[in-house]
């Protein structure tokens, strides 16, 4: 009996340290990268239509490859939201690298029109932005990394002088 408690016992030990190994296979010490709206360039703006193209700039911070499968984004200026969607295009970044990608939106501020008008009569004064998301990451496993910037824009970037 006392042979069969001791066995018992050195086995439970064993394999409480051996799961304990395990579990460190398992530990990611990889950082999330970092998503950067780099700049909103107005392709064409009508009344009820504006067409944009949002830059923005994925930076890898690890030493492996990060590959990004999508970003779902949302976009806001102020209170009013400007785009949101889901851009589903798959590349690689190497380590320690940056990469920079485009995503086309279609947009209507035609509801918010008053708010536009708004900013547009002081031109110099600047806008809050937040850009929320999520970026998918990952090949086989895949790895979503929550996103959240803020920052300010100035309308009078975006608006072209006029000839005198």
């Amino acid at each position: 009996m006392v042979v069969q408690l001791r066995a018992l016992r050195t086995f439970g030990l064993l394999t409480v340290l051996a799961l304990s190994g395990c579990a460190s296979w398992f530990v990611d010490d990889t950082l999330d990268p970092q998503v950067h709206l780099v700049k909103v360039e107005v392709i064409k703006a009508n009344l009820l239509e504006q067409r944009l193209r949002l830059h923005f700039r994925v930076d890898n911070p690890n030493d492996a490859d990060l590959t990004v499968r999508a970003l779902e984004y949302r976009v806001h200026l102020g209170d009013v939201l400007l785009a949101e969607g889901e851009h589903e295009h798959w590349f690689t970044i190497g380590p320690k690298h940056s990469a920079y990608f485009q995503v086309p939106v279609r947009t209507n501020l035609w509801p918010q029109i008053r708010q536009v008008v708004k900013w547009l009569k002081e031109p110099q004064q600047p806008i809050p932005y937040r850009l929320e998301g999520l970026l998918e990451t990952g090949l086989f496993i895949g790895h979503d990394v929550h996103l959240t910037r803020k920052g300010e824009i100035i309308p009078a970037d975006f608006i072209p002088e006029q000839p005198r």
